[in-house]
């Protein structure tokens, strides 16, 4: 748990970097962003095929614990938030009000207690997924603070709401890891429910933030990021073994 710990802290400095990202430095290449949300959408989804599903299958709870973990994320981020994309948010005229930045922090909080969840459960199938679990996460940490920093900022919040609320994206990935162990369904379910959580993050958030237009590089970046996962756990593997 304590290596785990410290992965979660260090996935948690990822999201505050996205907000500080936002906040001080406004990245100026929006394609810069894209190849990077393509490259975590294909390491995720090889994370969650190859790595996360065929363990949380042989576990309990198995394919319905998956769904309902898919199901939740869909819920608080398609559901409670009205308004939600990954990447900066850039329509200010849509905004309606502060209360939409909140509720878009609100949406992902589920997603990032569960990031925590799935570094912990990984990690207590072996070290080898746990690492490949938090690579996965990490590459979409800065991607997810630069989401909710930005849609508080359209929103109205000022710039120190919106660096508490990446702070909060943070702490709730922490969380997932120091309860994983302490609450039952999550202890017996975590791996399933994360990789359900997982899989929806990667299919349903990071994949359609790319698939606008056609784009070489983008398609590239997502095939590059799965071959990298079947290459890392191959070198994590033998290394661990």
């Amino acid at each position: 748990m304590n290596a785990a710990l410290l992965y979660a802290l260090a996935a948690a400095g990822a999201n505050l970097a996205g907000g500080l990202l936002i906040t001080a430095a406004r990245p100026r290449s929006a394609e810069a962003q894209r190849m990077l949300i393509a490259f975590g959408a294909g390491f995720m989804l090889a994370t969650t095929f190859v790595g996360m599903l065929p363990e949380a299958l042989e576990g309990r709870g198995g394919a319905l614990a998956v769904l309902i973990g898919y199901l939740l994320v869909h819920l608080t981020q398609h559901v409670v938030t009205p308004h939600f994309h990954f990447g900066e948010e850039t329509h200010h005229h849509e905004m309606v009000g502060r209360w939409v930045g909140i509720t878009a922090l609100v949406g992902l909080l589920l997603h990032t207690f569960f990031d925590g969840v799935a570094i912990a459960s990984a990690f207590g199938v072996g070290a080898w997924l746990g690492m490949l679990v938090f690579v996965a996460i990490l590459l979409h940490k800065i991607p997810e603070g630069i989401t909710v920093a930005s849609i508080m900022l359209a929103s109205g919040n000022s710039r120190r709401r919106a660096i508490g609320g990446v702070a909060l994206l943070g702490a709730s990935t922490v969380l997932g890891v120091l309860l994983t162990s302490y609450i039952a369904v999550l202890a017996d379910y975590g791996l399933a429910l994360s990789a359900g959580v997982t899989l929806y993050v990667a299919a349903s958030n990071l994949i359609p933030e790319v698939q606008g237009g056609r784009s070489w590089k983008l398609a590239l970046a997502v095939f590059g990021g799965a071959g990298l996962y079947l290459l890392a756990s191959h070198l994590v593997q033998g290394m661990v073994h």
